[in-house]
């Protein structure tokens, strides 16, 4: 089974190079992030015409998000991340699909911090920690895909001191990240790839994509009984390089 987290960053102008990605990859499940369209805007034919059944949470203009399954229509679980009834921002989906839950997580981004952004961003991935804990005590097989706009550690981003204040590689950024993984999760990626960067983002500014300047930002936490069946994971940086291209490439495992 193969499982992908894409952050199409727009869906509808994309939608050209998801649909080509989509019949070469072949993945089995996808979660989409940064829809920017509204729920009457998402090319749901399009996309069952390539043969995926979905749901999603859009919005207009920003964020969205959505899972897709190859041959299957997944089961709609939750459309919001629980603890805040008056956040209504679309960056949280959760789905079942042969008989594995996964969630399609757009993270906020944080920017500028310190700030009430910075703030947004922190209170939400505590929200995420405690959602998280629950479906562990559940017991039930679980994939929380997502852009997750960390850059884990220093070796998830390129050599430079131009991001030092971003909020993607802050200390407490990376430390709810860390809390998170801590709790049993195994970060796919970089469990089968120590020793290589894996970058998933590289930004349309100065030239980053050209200069390999990524990070990696796009993330596959596995529960425990999925982490013993993980069997490849990698990401599909030529998806980075196509005309038109989102500005992340699309991760992905492999479960045995």
């Amino acid at each position: 089974m193969k499982i992908a987290t894409f952050n199409i960053n727009n869906v509808n102008r994309r939608l050209p190079n998801l649909l080509r990605w989509l019949k070469s990859a072949k993945p089995d499940v996808v979660s989409l992030q940064e829809l920017k369209a509204s729920d009457a805007e998402f090319p749901a034919a399009a996309i069952a015409k390539a043969g995926y059944g979905a749901v999603w949470q859009g919005q207009k203009t920003w964020n969205g998000v959505a899972i897709l399954a190859r041959k299957a229509e997944p089961v709609l679980i939750r459309t919001a991340l629980p603890g805040d009834a008056i956040d209504h921002e679309a960056r949280y989906i959760e789905a079942a699909v042969r008989g594995i839950v996964v969630t399609s997580l757009y993270l906020p981004n944080g920017n500028p911090q310190p700030g009430p952004k910075f703030d947004y961003k922190l209170a939400w991935f505590k929200r995420l920690c405690a959602h998280a804990a629950k479906l562990l005590k559940q017991n039930v097989p679980v994939v929380l895909a997502g852009d997750y706009n960390v850059a884990p550690t220093p070796f998830d981003i390129y050599p430079t001191r131009s991001w030092d204040k971003d909020a993607l590689i802050q200390p407490k950024s990376r430390a709810a990240f860390k809390a998170l993984v801590d709790q049993g999760w195994c970060d796919a990626i970089r469990t089968l790839h120590p020793d290589q960067p894996m970058f998933t983002f590289w930004d349309y500014m100065r030239q980053r994509w050209p200069r390999d300047a990524g990070l990696r930002l796009d993330h596959l936490l596995l529960s425990p009984d999925l982490a013993a069946r993980l069997a490849k994971a990698g990401v599909d940086r030529d998806i980075r390089g196509e005309e038109g291209a989102s500005d992340h490439a699309p991760a992905w495992v492999v479960l045995k």
